[in-house]
């Protein structure tokens, strides 16, 4: 797939992955939208970078949903690529958490790092329909296969993103065969989000240079660094990967 002169939606774009994502796809020539909740750190990001667009949107709600697409439709009508990035990881153990609290919490983690992905995915397919040549990256993790004992609800929620991506490409290749729907699966990465967590983390750059490399290859499932060793030693040793990946 070509990943220069198009029109780039990229949630989550204003730090970490989603930032390298936009600078990446901004150097490649490409008119890249980016949205967040924080509107300070989409006005960073934007004096960074130089000519990107932002939108201020908080995935968890539908009316922000909606207007992000009624604005991308209204004003980027030519998009052509859509990377759902944006997630949040919570860790809590079900054993000790107050119910009140993580009711509320287990619903906010799965309406940003699923429910958003899921409705942008069917809400964005008509106007990529439109593209000679459209596309689709939803951005998941090593933990979609292997869980670790800490974030229970973040692990269920990459592992629904790994099928629904899954099944999301058999539609779309029986009926659109102008789109492509790819998966990138993740390991630990150098973000905010996962300070103080684990060891061995690789830099956003390092993610982004790979999942471009792949799209370019068209390879529609796309192991990240150690996620590829992930991958291969639950598949031989699904024991040694559960004892590697349990406590991280």
């Amino acid at each position: 797939m070509k990943v220069s002169s198009r029109t780039i939606l990229i949630t989550g774009g204003s730090k970490g992955i989603g930032f390298a994502l936009a600078k990446e796809f901004h150097k490649l020539q490409n008119k890249v939208i980016i949205c967040g909740r924080n509107m300070e750190q989409l006005e960073k990001a934007k004096n960074k970078l130089g000519d990107i667009e932002i939108i201020q949107c908080d995935l968890s709600k539908d009316s922000d949903l909606l207007d992000l697409v009624d604005k991308v439709r209204t004003s980027y009508g030519d998009l052509s690529l859509l990377i759902n990035n944006a997630g949040v990881q919570l860790c809590y153990d079900f054993t000790e958490v107050n119910i009140e609290s993580a009711l509320e919490k287990i619903d906010w983690e799965l309406k940003i790092n699923l429910n958003s992905l899921i409705k942008l995915n069917l809400l964005l397919l008509p106007l990529l329909q439109k593209s000679s040549s459209g596309g689709i990256v939803n951005i998941s993790s090593g933990l979609a296969i292997v869980p670790k004992k800490s974030a229970p609800v973040y692990c269920a929620s990459k592992a629904a993103v790994h099928i629904f991506s899954q099944a999301l490409r058999y539609q779309v290749e029986d009926q659109y065969t102008n789109i492509s729907v790819f998966e990138a699966m993740i390991p630990l990465v150098e973000t905010d989000m996962t300070k103080g967590r684990g060891r061995g983390k690789i830099s956003p750059e390092q993610v982004v240079k790979e999942i471009v490399h792949a799209i370019v290859k068209n390879r529609f499932e796309i192991y990240v660094g150690k996620a590829k060793l992930l991958v291969w030693i639950n598949r031989f040793f699904p024991g040694i990967a559960k004892k590697i990946m349990r406590d991280i």
